[in-house]
């Protein structure tokens, strides 16, 4: 019989197998996640059948932007092209008549952020009516 007291070893959980799997998981992750790159998205904006608008409508304030994203309204180039700065603008532009249309006419490699951009600042300038202009399909009728 012995009657010695027994020591007890102090037990050890062993942390590097746990480590070494959360790392593979998130190393998983990581490599199969995909990412978008949402800051360049571009649109291909449409071709339309339907009818023409007229270039010169008598109350209308036209927003032209170009492949380099460059804003131009009412054939005026303009320089600050924030949100901000274009509701000003179309705010100015509109007076008191909050029922005039805003053609938006974009080119067809124009980021879709500055087509967002104009109509942000469409609707901060309280206009409403919006109309987007596209080129004739080739094969639609006149």
């Amino acid at each position: 019989m012995n009657l010695r007291p027994h020591r007890r070893q102090p037990v050890d959980i062993n942390l590097a197998p746990l480590i070494d799997v959360v790392f593979l998981l998130l190393i998983f992750f990581m490599v199969s996640t995909t990412f978008k790159d949402e800051a360049r998205l571009r649109v291909q904006l449409p071709q339309a059948q339907g009818e023409d608008i007229p270039a010169q409508e008598p109350a209308m304030i036209r927003i032209v932007i170009d492949r380099a994203g460059r804003f131009f309204v009412d054939d005026r180039e303009v320089s600050d092209t924030r949100t901000a700065t274009l509701a000003r603008l179309l705010t100015e532009r509109r007076g008191e008549d909050s029922t005039i249309p805003v053609l938006i006419q974009a080119d067809a490699a124009t980021p879709h952020q500055a087509v967002m951009t104009a109509m942000d600042a469409a609707s901060q300038a309280g206009l409403t009516r919006l109309a987007f202009a596209a080129t004739r399909s080739e094969g639609a009728a006149p």
